[in-house]
């Protein structure tokens, strides 16, 4: 049984569903999602409606998800977290990073080349938020799920094919990890969450951006830039870190069964599921480059290695921040690449 089967299988809620007394009598519960990506992303038509539907199937219908995509209820992408803190909304889908330096440890996973398999990243990153961020940056939600998406790729009107071309670019970032990371390797960075991508390209705010591949036909990327960079090897340049989080108050008050099923449905099971999907739809992502004739480079692993030591000032920099704020980064950094390895067997 490979990964995505595993995560997709229905026996652990079906289990909790048959077993609890009064299931049947439960009071129907009907959730509110709200999130930033518009409704043909991967993210919601493929892990976040799936996943709603799966939980109306295991709890016989009286657990349901309503979906408002593209901020369909108001709001920016930075306002996510806080609309489900506070009861805006039942739950929301966003990026850490959109909401700068608010959740220092979790920026841990979006370090330069810390990211290796998405999935094995994913597991490690939701075994970090179950056993430590959950009780301290993250202690005014419940987190549902936590990931990552597959390896960031940079996009440009021009070509990029080496450390050097990085100088003189105006490039879009997603956090402020990354946008450090291309302060450093000698971009100018522009933080804007991804939907304002198209715009600040066409407008030349930007002449370039970094996003993975799954995501470019949402925002018909390929169209806007005809370049992309890859990086060779198991690691990859950057990665950004993705949530679910409910509203607690809303969390706590669902009926025990119900709680029961939408646990089993959450934590490491949606992560690695988020993970693997988001990870197999770079390829068609990927294939809508290729087949517009777009000049794809491939970093090979001496140029990479290049980048890896530029890089290294932006890991400095946030554990010595870290610091600052009485984290231990360096604990914090061992740890992540001790799970990750772990995941990865």
């Amino acid at each position: 049984m490979d990964r995505r089967t595993f995560m997709l299988s229905v026996a652990p809620a079906a289990i909790v569903a048959g077993s609890l007394p009064g299931a049947a009598a439960a009071q129907e519960v009907s959730l509110r999602l709200h999130q930033f990506l518009p409704p043909v992303a991967t993210v919601p038509a493929h892990i976040l409606k799936p996943w709603g539907e799966r939980l109306a199937e295991v709890s016989g219908g009286r657990l349901g998800v309503q979906h408002f995509d593209a901020m369909a209820l108001g709001g920016r992408p930075p306002e996510l977290l806080d609309q489900a803190r506070d009861g805006v909304v039942d739950m929301t889908m966003t990026l850490v990073g959109y909401t700068p330096g608010r959740f220092p440890r979790s920026e841990v996973f979006e370090l330069p080349f810390m990211m290796t398999d998405p999935v094995a990243t994913s597991l490690a990153f939701w075994e970090m938020m179950e056993t430590d961020f959950q009780n301290n940056e993250f202690s005014d939600v419940k987190v549902l799920g936590a990931w990552v998406h597959g390896p960031g790729v940079i996009h440009t009107e021009t070509p990029m094919t080496k450390l050097e071309d990085m100088a003189g670019r105006t490039m879009r970032g997603p956090t402020r990890v990354i946008n450090d990371l291309l302060s450093e390797l000698g971009a100018t960075p522009v933080g804007m969450p991804l939907p304002a991508i198209p715009e600040a390209l066409s407008k030349g705010v930007v002449n370039g951006t970094v996003i993975p591949w799954e995501v470019t036909p949402s925002i018909r990327l390929t169209e806007l830039v005809s370049n992309h960079a890859e990086f060779s090897g198991e690691e990859a340049l950057y990665t950004a870190t993705i949530v679910l989080v409910m509203n607690k108050a809303k969390y706590e008050a669902l009926p025990d069964d119900l709680r029961a099923i939408l646990d089993a449905e959450a934590g490491a099971k949606l992560s690695g599921f988020a993970a693997q999907v988001m990870y197999e739809y770079d390829k068609p992502g990927r294939d809508i480059a290729v087949a517009a004739g777009n000049n794809i480079v491939q970093l090979d692993e001496a140029e990479v290695a290049r980048w890896k030591e530029a890089s290294q000032p932006v890991v400095a920099r946030w554990v010595a921040e870290m610091e600052t704020k009485g984290i231990d980064g360096q604990a914090l950094i061992d740890r992540a690449k001790s799970l990750i390895a772990e995941k990865s067997t």
